[in-house]
């Protein structure tokens, strides 16, 4: 066995981060008489400048991406359709995971038979739909790019690039520009991914050096069912819909996007996940790089099964069980919509889960205090929540790509390799085989 672990494949790095991560911080939790303290002042600030590094990309990289595909998908046949596709299939699969997550819900009962649990301070303030609609459409796009605002500045990006296609020549210019941008972007963020063995061994041992077991025993049915429930879609749900739509191997889809996959369960953000998925999408999945560089910014912003589909649709039913609160035919409903439609509002950072938690309990008329006892355990169930997330991001443009025929077959059931070398900067407008990892 090789002992230089540089040397190691990448996934086996990120392996062994995870097993010396989850060892630290189970000693810590052990034998430390604050294990959150030492987390907080130790762990934390390693994790979160690991973060960092991947969020301070994310607004350029996606503004970017965007501007750059819409000129392209006039190459790939119908805009309006392929578009439509799209976004038919992210509601449909939305509406899909949230009916798992009610139906694990009303199996488990997770709310059921609890005493009052510790509650962590949390300030929530009710999410209308028109706040929604200010994310959609900001006033000031500098200041929708300096909060974060990921929708926002899809909005404008998807604007400004029709507008360069609008002028013509003129806008050639600036469209070669922003595609410069694009690579420089993909540049750093492959710089950062390469530190990801090490920012999951701050990440996971601060989780665990946190929150150990008997804190998760009062909530171990919650987090069952959330777990439970995204098994079921990630097993049954989207392999399905790849077999029966996509008309490909699920097997070999999960054996493609193993690296995004695996990304996205370390780093708990879609956003961040991005660049990693889009590779994965053209390299791997043969899908086409124009679909595919609008496709995935389109849904790590729009597209939240675990965050804003099952994880609102079972916390919603937890929380009327444990405040002893009776919902109806109706209410049950109002989930659904809310979870569907609510994920416009949810950001492609850590942490959009409280956003579309807050939105469907305000829908429902549900108490905002119980989300207290939840924000417990966030960090254990987001691992799981976002790795749905990123599957359901990268499903469905295979699908739409398949019905389409613009899916490269040869590429999507070929070999793979490890991740071995940075993205060339013309990958969204070349296909280029750059393995990655199996």
């Amino acid at each position: 066995m090789n002992l230089r672990v540089w040397k190691w494949q990448f996934w086996q790095q990120i392996v062994l981060s995870l097993v010396l991560g989850v060892a630290l911080g189970a000693v810590i939790n052990n034998v430390a008489a604050d294990g959150s303290k030492i987390a907080t002042d130790w762990l934390d600030p390693f994790g979160d400048v690991y973060v960092s590094l991947l969020k301070i990309v994310v607004v350029p990289l996606v503004f970017a991406a965007i501007v750059v595909s819409i000129g392209k998908l006039r190459n790939v046949g119908n805009v309006a359709r392929l578009t439509g596709k799209t976004l038919g299939w992210f509601v449909a699969t939305s509406a899909i995971s949230t009916a798992v997550g009610l139906g694990v819900a009303f199996l488990i009962n997770p709310g059921k038979g609890l005493g009052q649990l510790a509650s962590e301070k949390t300030e929530t303030d009710p999410v209308t739909w028109t706040q929604v609609l200010h994310n959609l459409f900001p006033s000031n796009i500098v200041k929708a790019m300096s909060e974060g605002n990921v929708l926002g500045v899809v909005t404008f990006a998807v604007l400004f690039g029709a507008a360069l296609v609008a002028v013509g020549e003129r806008g050639e210019r600036i469209t070669a520009l922003v595609d410069d941008l694009y690579g420089v972007m993909q540049k750093i963020v492959w710089w950062v991914v390469r530190l990801t063995p090490i920012g999951s061994f701050f990440l996971i041992g601060s989780v665990v050096a946190t929150y150990g077991p008997s804190t998760l025993e009062p909530l171990a049915k919650f987090t069952g069912a959330i777990y439970l429930a995204v098994a079921l879609m990630l097993v049954l749900g989207y392999p399905v819909l790849l077999r029966v739509f996509g008309r490909v191997s699920p097997l070999k889809f999960y054996r493609n996007s193993w690296p995004a996959l695996q990304f996205a369960f370390v780093s708990s953000s879609s956003m961040a996940t991005l660049p990693i998925a889009q590779r994965v999408q053209i390299e791997r999945n043969g899908v086409q790089p124009e679909y595919a560089s609008f496709a995935q910014p389109l849904g790590a912003t729009i597209k939240f099964d675990g965050c804003g589909a099952i994880y609102p649709a079972v916390a919603a039913v937890f929380v009327a069980q444990y405040m002893h609160l009776h919902l109806g035919l109706a209410d049950y409903l109002l989930i659904a919509l809310a979870a569907v439609i609510g994920q416009l509002g949810t950001g492609g950072t850590p942490g959009p889960a409280l956003v579309a938690l807050t939105l469907t309990l305000t829908t429902v008329g549900l108490p905002l205090t119980a989300v207290g006892y939840l924000i417990a355990i966030d960090k254990v169930i987001d691992m799981a929540r976002t790795t749905l997330n990123v599957a359901g991001q990268i499903a469905i443009p295979v699908i739409v790509s398949r019905s389409e025929n613009l899916l490269d077959e040869e590429v999507f059931n070929a070999p793979k390799g490890d991740l071995g070398s940075a993205p060339k900067q013309e990958v969204p407008v070349q296909r280029e085989t750059v393995p990655v990892p199996a």
